[in-house]
């Protein structure tokens, strides 16, 4: 399991890069492989606004649809629109070109209240 030490972590297993005044979300690699094979990534939340903890989207997989949740408040400013196409990016490349959505956080304080890799690598058993 990948659990690179740069990025914030959920116990819902999102993961969370800052960027400036924005934050980069996605799945832990740890959650692409309980899921299994990813067949689709429905985000229909670009724009609106959410508060910690809302629903963002969701990702299907072969055996299960799981939901997405917002590790931290904010606007939903971008959706990887390449998971339409690509939703499996989501399985071979969880941190980087799989990565879900960009928001713009209303609250970056919120960020400290996320697990690092540390944490999160305890919480899951890796």
């Amino acid at each position: 399991m990948n659990f690179p030490d740069n990025l914030k972590y959920t116990k819902d297993h999102e993961w969370v890069r800052v960027e400036g005044n924005e934050a980069v979300i996605g799945i832990t690699d740890f959650a692409q492989s309980e899921l299994g094979d990813i067949v689709f990534v429905e985000i229909e939340t670009e724009g609106e606004t959410l508060d910690k903890d809302a629903v963002f989207g969701t990702v299907e997989a072969v055996k299960t649809v799981s939901d997405l949740f917002m590790p931290l408040s904010g606007t939903v400013s971008q959706f990887n629109k390449a998971l339409e196409k690509n939703p499996e990016t989501v399985n071979r490349d969880p941190y980087n070109e799989g990565w879900m959505i960009r928001v713009k956080m209303s609250d970056a304080s919120q960020v400290n209240d996320l697990m690092s890799a540390a944490d999160y690598r305890a919480m899951v058993g890796g």
